[in-house]
């Protein structure tokens, strides 16, 4: 079963200031009843003091829907719950009336004046509070407040309270009114800029797939694009040839065949990841496509120059792999990049963080052969190298694989050569 904790670590930051923020416009109901209503019993007694009560009870849950239903507008979830807004500014009208007169009827002490005079305050405040979420602009959402405060400056003198009384109230709820609706319009904005800028970091997101899509592209098209029209062209030529019963129809098709065989091997080469990868290219290639997408990436340690060919294309697509497990999985902020050459291995490791509990890491498993982190297993294993993956620290994920390198006095030369080359440059 989850708990809260879990349940919390699995939204997403958008989700997160959501849920703060819807219940934190809750929470106004909760003070109105608790703290307001239920202490208005005592000092009004049982009989007037359970009907505030009720009254306060009812405008709390009205206020609790309006707030829910008017929160799902604003993201576009529901329509705009106009009947919802005129019935809470109805009923928070008639809770203070109401309260208006269960005071001059209550008990005739202090403290039953104060207790009706603070419900009176609360609701008139909360009311307009509450209904700003619900409507488009700074200029409604003040002027309700304001015409609320000037309602109960009218009423309160018409009832025969002085001038000054009169005033003083208008501008206290004023004043109430107007913190609540902007704190109602700062609230919407700041979620609705939230919403935007995850839907801008998912953007750049697909636009960095996209870019890496079209570059897989342009190298598909590099290696068939020649084969077919050298193939289209023989192919012309044969049928012409084989028209005119010319036997030399006969070896244009034959190179046909070898072109399309070659060009099958190729494009297999393409799609498999078995043509050469410069590594230099793909750290600079990931480091690119996580920055676009609004992540701080650093590489770091050794060079890949003089590497060999085989442990170069191998860690290359270690790095693509990984930084596609980066955009895809978890809410990463950070992604560091290490490369370290030793005398007989080579380790590559990238950790980034954001990986949450529901998400549970980066998957492998999925996928076609070649694909994944069990597609990288394999690709490791044909030149005895090793990946190992997972979390290493709340909120951490880290891939590091391991290659052995050759030991033939060429590749030790070439080696020595990096190391002198990491030595120099941290």
């Amino acid at each position: 079963m989850r708990g809260p904790g879990r349940w919390w670590r699995g939204q997403s930051t958008p989700e997160k200031v959501e849920t703060y923020t819807r219940w934190s416009f809750h929470s106004f109901a909760v003070v109105e009843f608790f703290f307001v209503g239920i202490t208005s019993v005592a000092p009004l007694g049982m009989r007037l003091g359970g009907l505030v009560l009720l009254l306060v009870g009812v405008h709390a849950v009205v206020c609790v829907a309006t707030v829910s239903r008017a929160l799902d507008w604003t993201r576009g979830r529901r329509p705009q719950p106009v009947r919802l807004l005129w019935t809470l500014a109805a009923v928070t009208a008639a809770v203070a009336f109401a309260t208006i007169g269960i005071a001059e009827r209550g008990p005739d002490h202090e403290s039953a004046g104060t207790a009706a005079g603070a419900v009176f305050g609360v609701v008139l405040i909360f009311g307009p509070g509450i209904i700003a979420l619900g409507v488009r602009g700074r200029r409604w959402a003040f002027g309700i407040a304001g015409a609320f405060a000037m309602g109960a400056c009218l009423v309160l003198f018409a009832l025969g309270a002085s001038a000054l009384t009169a005033i003083i109230t208008a501008v206290m709820v004023l004043s109430g009114g107007v913190f609540l609706a902007f704190a109602a319009v700062f609230s919407v904005w700041l979620l609705n800029a939230v919403y935007e800028i995850d839907e801008a970091r998912e953007n750049r997101t697909r636009l960095a797939v996209a870019e890496e899509r079209l570059r897989f592209g342009r190298d598909l098209h590099d290696v068939m694009g020649r084969n077919l029209a050298v193939i289209a062209l023989k192919s012309e030529l044969a049928v012409q040839l084989a028209q005119r019963d010319r036997p030399e129809a006969v070896a244009q098709m034959v190179e046909v065949q070898r072109l399309a065989q070659e060009s099958q091997r190729e494009v297999r080469e393409v799609v498999r990841g078995y043509r050469e990868a410069d590594l230099g290219s793909e750290l600079a290639g990931a480091q690119g496509v996580l920055t676009a997408a609004g992540i701080d990436c650093t590489v770091s340690g050794s060079t890949a120059a003089g590497l060999p060919v085989a442990v170069q294309s191998a860690l290359g697509w270690v790095v693509r792999e990984a930084a596609t497990n980066v955009l895809r999985h978890g809410d990463a902020r950070r992604c560091a990049v290490r490369l370290r050459v030793m005398e007989r291995h080579v380790v590559l490791s990238v950790e980034n963080d954001g990986v949450t509990e529901a998400g549970g890491g980066h998957s492998g498993s999925s996928g076609p052969s070649g694909s994944g982190l069990a597609g990288l297993r394999e690709r490791l294993a044909e030149i005895d190298g090793t990946l190992e993956a997972g979390p290493v620290g709340k909120g951490l994920f880290r891939l590091t694989a391991e290659i052995p390198l050759p030991s033939e006095p060429a590749c030790s030369e070439s080696v020595a050569v990096v190391r002198t080359v990491s030595e120099v440059v941290p």
